[in-house]
């Protein structure tokens, strides 16, 4: 392991530690939960960013999950499965959720917390490069306007 590896896997680990802390004791800002569990300012200063970006994602699981129950009932999973939530490196949200019905829309949908739904043409690899960066063409619609539609909107618009 390089260090550079090591040095990412402990901001990863103190961003969810103090993502867990402020979880726990909400009226804590992640600087204060950084200084509560002895994480040293410079230490902590790239864990508090990381802390920010794992709660927005806690915060957008019940709605992804709401999603995947939609896209189960409309028959386009086998299984409910929640979306794949994944933090990007430049500290951006995102989900993938794979549809492995032979009727369904799209091979999976992408979830961006700063563009929305779109389709993406290979379960393989969903994601593009750059998750900031929003893919287009080859197989990409972006499919209803804001970030998080109802989900009953979001089936609407991919059945069409």
């Amino acid at each position: 392991m390089t260090r550079s590896t090591a040095q990412r896997a402990l901001t990863r680990l103190r961003a969810d530690r103090i993502a867990d802390l402020v979880g726990a004791r909400p009226e804590l800002s992640p600087e204060d939960a950084a200084a509560a569990l002895g994480y040293p300012p410079a230490l902590a200063r790239r864990a508090t960013v990381r802390a920010v970006t794992v709660l927005r994602a806690r915060a957008a699981a019940p709605y992804l999950a709401d999603v995947a129950a939609a896209a189960h009932r409309a028959g386009w999973t086998t299984t409910e499965a929640v979306p794949t939530v994944q933090l990007a490196a430049d500290d951006h949200v995102v989900a993938v959720l794979l549809l492995d019905a032979a009727h369904a829309p799209a091979p999976a949908l992408v979830w961006d917390e700063g563009a929305g739904w779109r389709t993406a043409p290979s379960r393989r690899h969903p994601l593009a490069r750059g998750a900031g960066v929003p893919p287009e063409g080859g197989g990409v619609r972006y499919v209803t306007t804001g970030t998080t539609p109802p989900s009953a909107a979001l089936i609407a618009a991919l059945s069409v």
